[in-house]
């Protein structure tokens, strides 16, 4: 057993002082005071909406109503059409960005130029009038048709959100690109994979870690910027919302339907753009708990 040194109980006496000192909780008067700030605006929040002339029945009656349930499914269909386009145009365009061609390269950027350039309201009216420029679209010689009988309001909302969207997705993708490290496309190069090969087998998939998470974002926004397509008469969900409340003049509590609507739509996206996030980043979080 060895000798107990000269300082050793001079260190049990002070730890055992320290140990029978009160233990004070820190006070957090920040978050108290936002806390009772954020607690008292929602409480006149709800007492607003509680007092306030709306028809709570009328909004559960028209949660359910065929209309707004067929505007929702317009809404989710266009949705769905506009992002497909959007991401393929993006895809094609990022790649004719990073292409050594440089009519590829200049066509890319003046893609994104002109689509990020202009408001989505605007690019919609202009398809959905675009019969005043072309009053008759078709083939020569094979096939011809009356624009106005063609550019129905879905197809209208259709290539005015999808292409809108493709000149975003074109800079995500390219910015999930850029985001591999370029030694990666001299390996490609080295093993003899060609430029297509290299950015199907090798970039791109190292670049989902970088895209996905702001196109699950775009792919939430473009629920919500299907809306826009109500001024071209497209039935999507607020456009249904907008002519029963035309009717009935209940205008708030078919808003709160339409917003409720919204609503559940974009929670059942942010969790599934969750979980998609965590499985494209699967080898990244392995490597970590690896360290």
């Amino acid at each position: 057993m060895m000798p107990a040194r000269p300082g050793d109980e001079a260190e049990d006496r002070h730890a055992l002082d320290i140990a029978l000192l009160p233990h004070v909780r820190p006070r957090h008067w920040g978050r108290i005071a936002s806390a009772a700030v954020l607690l008292a605006l929602l409480t006149l929040l709800a007492r607003a909406f509680a007092q306030g002339q709306i028809a709570w029945t009328v909004v559960a009656q028209y949660l359910t109503w065929g209309t707004i349930l067929e505007g929702l499914r317009n809404t989710v269909l266009m949705a769905l059409a506009a992002m497909a386009l959007g991401l393929v145009l993006g895809v094609l365009a990022a790649v004719a960005r990073a292409s050594p061609n440089p009519v590829l390269r200049a066509a890319a950027i003046f893609y994104a130029w002109l689509f990020r350039g202009t408001p989505v309201i605007l690019q919609l009216l202009l398809w959905f009038n675009l019969a005043l420029i072309f009053p008759v679209i078709g083939i020569p010689g094979i096939w011809s048709e009356r624009t106005v009988a063609v550019m129905t309001p879905f197809l209208a909302a259709l290539l005015g959100l999808g292409l809108n969207q493709g000149a975003y997705t074109s800079e995500i993708v390219r910015a999930g690109m850029i985001s591999v490290d370029a030694g990666q496309y001299e390996a490609a190069k080295s093993i003899g994979l060609t430029y297509g090969q290299s950015l199907r087998r090798i970039i791109l998939p190292q670049a989902m870690r970088v895209i996905v998470p702001p196109l699950g974002n775009e792919f939430i926004g473009m629920i919500k910027t299907t809306s826009l397509a109500s001024v071209i008469q497209y039935a999507e969900l607020l456009h249904n919302a907008e002519n029963i409340y035309y009717a009935n003049t209940k205008v708030m509590e078919l808003l709160l339907v339409a917003a409720f609507w919204y609503l559940v739509l974009v929670s059942l996206l942010s969790a599934g753009q969750a979980a998609l996030e965590r499985r494209v980043s699967r080898g990244v979080l392995r490597l970590a708990r690896a360290r």
